[in-house]
């Protein structure tokens, strides 16, 4: 069992400890010189089995401000994957190396399977398009530089939302903070998951879908543009089909309060003008460097606090029962417990949210 201090989902910290997180970083903003030292001596494991700048970079750059060393891999053929190594054995040898172990992983539930085994705290950069659970800290603190709180907020939601992990963390985040309310903008095909969804109405918060930026952008206090995903189409004709649908310019900006705020996770292809970028509401390039001081808050707040020893599973082994997810990392790493939360007549798997009718 690991009984280190994990981030898989935001669920893992109270919003209290949110909070705390986001503090410590702008603190860390302020005078980044004060915590030079403060990881002196650890060690930090980056393994990124997808392509990565920002995540990857700003957590390497955390880690070696706070005065501490990185090692790991950005390419999964550069090292014994290649020749088959399940994750399992990956994460207990490269775990044993070091003091915390940030990965980012093509398959949903990956980073929770991580963390089964790991002789060390887990930090999840991105599992397939699941979540992103650092980058919705990055969302926050840059939310509260910008606007000055993270609740009372109008915030619409652009683009790829059925398999945005940014989003779906983002989602879950701060409909947890009062009085926020959501627009989902996007096709159809690219809609929230139900599950995410559910989270809002746990809530009792509003949210309202629409199919174009023209119709919501007037109200909203921030805009959270996102790139339609390429790698996570099984069919690239419809990505084709999408990839186009949507593009903030610059004459749409005009329409927008002058106190909303623009936001994106990056990496940018054609959903946001170049033009958009002059506009002193563009926070996107504010936003990833906002993601190097959170994650210095982030490691030192992992490594430094109480472990609060909570179990990684919960619900109830099934191993006859198939996660349906083709993207579940138990359709892979068979030696995983097929683990899942039972609501009644569905059966809602623990490693990557999946639903399935009993």
């Amino acid at each position: 069992m690991n009984n280190f201090n994990n981030l898989i989902d935001m669920d893992d910290y109270t919003v209290p400890q949110w909070n705390e997180i986001i503090e410590l970083a702008e603190k860390i903003k302020e005078n980044p010189e004060e915590y030079g030292e403060k990881c002196k001596g650890k060690i930090m494991a980056t393994l990124f089995y997808e392509p990565s700048t920002r995540t990857q970079m700003s957590f390497q750059a955390a880690m070696i401000r706070l005065g501490g060393n990185i090692i790991g891999f950005d390419n999964p053929s550069n090292s014994s994957v290649a020749k088959g190594e399940n994750l399992k054995d990956t994460i207990k040898i490269v775990s044993t190396y070091s003091d915390i172990l940030v990965m980012r992983h093509t398959q949903e539930g990956s980073a929770k399977a991580a963390a089964l085994v790991a002789d060390c705290h887990v930090i999840n950069a991105g599992d397939g398009g699941h979540l992103h659970p650092t980058q919705t800290l990055t969302d926050l603190l840059t939310l509260k530089c910008e606007l000055g709180r993270l609740d009372n907020l109008t915030v619409g939601l652009c683009g790829d939302l059925k398999y945005g992990r940014t989003v779906h963390s983002l989602v879950k985040a701060l409909s947890c903070y009062p009085n926020n309310k959501f627009v989902l903008i996007s096709t159809p095909d690219l809609a929230l998951p139900s599950y995410i969804k559910d989270v809002i109405r746990a809530h009792g918060l509003e949210f309202t879908e629409v199919k174009t930026i023209d119709e919501a952008i007037k109200e909203l206090d921030m805009l959270y543009m996102t790139r339609i995903q390429r790698e996570r189409f099984a069919d690239d004709s419809e990505y084709e089909r999408q990839k186009n649908v949507y593009c903030l310019t610059k004459a749409k900006m005009q329409y927008a309060r002058r106190d909303m705020i623009v936001m994106h996770p990056l990496p940018r292809v054609n959903e946001i003008e170049v033009a958009v970028d002059d506009d002193p509401r563009a926070a996107y390039f504010r936003q990833a460097n906002n993601g190097m001081y959170v994650r210095m808050a982030l490691i030192m707040y992992t490594m430094t606090r109480e472990p609060k020893i909570k179990p990684l599973l919960v619900g109830e082994i099934h191993n006859k029962v198939c996660c349906t997810n083709p993207k579940c990392v138990t359709q892979t790493e068979e030696y995983l417990p097929h683990s899942f939360i039972n609501r009644g007549d569905i059966l809602v798997c623990e490693y990557c949210d999946e639903r399935i009718l009993l």
